[in-house]
């Protein structure tokens, strides 16, 4: 029988799928999602104090996916992680902790919050496109991802990921991330984007602008991964429009330990983590493959 098993530095997963942060919040959410078949699920990126984020709307489908300005709102770290963290473990699986913060210190302590919580790994997100001072402003800055990472992963004896959004700097912000000790890079993060109501002359989120996910989000996503598996020494994990076993496999061909699975759970339901690793199941034992970590990085020509 062939083995959907990997392991993301000192992190096991039963199957390379993971729920992707920021599309379940709550634990007992996060429980159902490892339940319903996920290999691991990472929660929504925590700051240190409450955050209430942008006022509807947040989220509004276009062609080819979801645009969303959530503002990374959330009840602040120690309130989630004493409430919701718990929750969440009671699934059985890893529980990565998203770390959202505006500079060095604040990642840190986060991060060992989230250790001190029970957390199995922490993500560090420098990726986030739409909110001033955090996310893609940090993750474009070579030197301050090295920092950051560095300081971080100095306190931690958990995995650390960083999650890398697109930009020019893609590749030299994750190779030093991975200077810094970072035990995996998980790429990408949604892409700037917007959407417009041609009735009203206004903007449909009540941000302006947003970050697009989903299908769209693949082919750019999936080139990302595969340049990345070329230059990095530490796993790759695939982010951006997951759907079904093919894209998740396209994604492993192109150098991918692991995937995150987010837009295909508002549209599909938590279902579809079984469904992709039934049908990865599938594949291998067509293919005659033991393992799904034969399949990284083997795509021909």
């Amino acid at each position: 029988m062939s083995s959907l098993t990997v392991r993301l530095g000192k992190l096991r997963l039963k199957n390379p799928t993971l729920l992707a942060s920021g599309i379940l919040c709550q634990g007992s959410l996060l429980r159902r999602a490892l339940e319903e078949g996920a290999g691991g699920v990472v929660t929504k990126s925590l700051t240190l104090e409450r955050r209430e984020g942008y006022p509807t709307p947040v989220v509004v489908g276009v062609r080819g996916g979801l645009v969303n300005a959530v503002g990374l709102a959330n009840q602040g770290a120690e309130e989630y992680l004493k409430r919701e963290l718990p929750l969440a473990k009671k699934g059985g699986g890893p529980v990565i902790v998203s770390v959202a913060g505006g500079e060095t210190g604040e990642f840190v302590r986060l991060a060992s919050m989230a250790e001190e919580a029970g957390a199995d790994a922490v993500e560090l997100n420098l990726s986030c496109p739409h909110v001033r001072g955090h996310g893609l402003e940090i993750g474009k800055n070579p030197k301050l991802v090295r920092r950051i990472v560095g300081e971080t992963k100095g306190i931690l004896s958990i995995p650390l990921y960083a999650k890398m959004g697109y930009s020019d700097r893609l590749l030299a912000s994750s190779l030093s991330a991975e200077e810094g000790g970072a035990d995996g890079v998980v790429a990408i993060n949604t892409l700037p984007a917007m959407a417009v109501d041609v009735y009203t002359r206004r903007f449909i989120l009540s941000h302006g602008m947003g970050g697009l996910s989903g299908p769209a989000l693949h082919p750019v996503a999936l080139r990302c991964v595969y340049e990345l598996h070329r230059v990095l020494s530490v796993p790759v994990i695939g982010c951006g429009g997951v759907e079904d076993w093919k894209t998740a496999a396209e994604f492993i061909l192109a150098g991918a330990k692991a995937v995150q699975v987010g837009s295909a759970v508002a549209t599909r339901g938590l279902g579809v983590f079984s469904e992709i690793c039934r049908g990865l199941s599938n594949y291998l034992k067509r293919e005659g493959i033991e393992s799904i970590d034969n399949l990284v990085g083997r795509l021909e020509g």
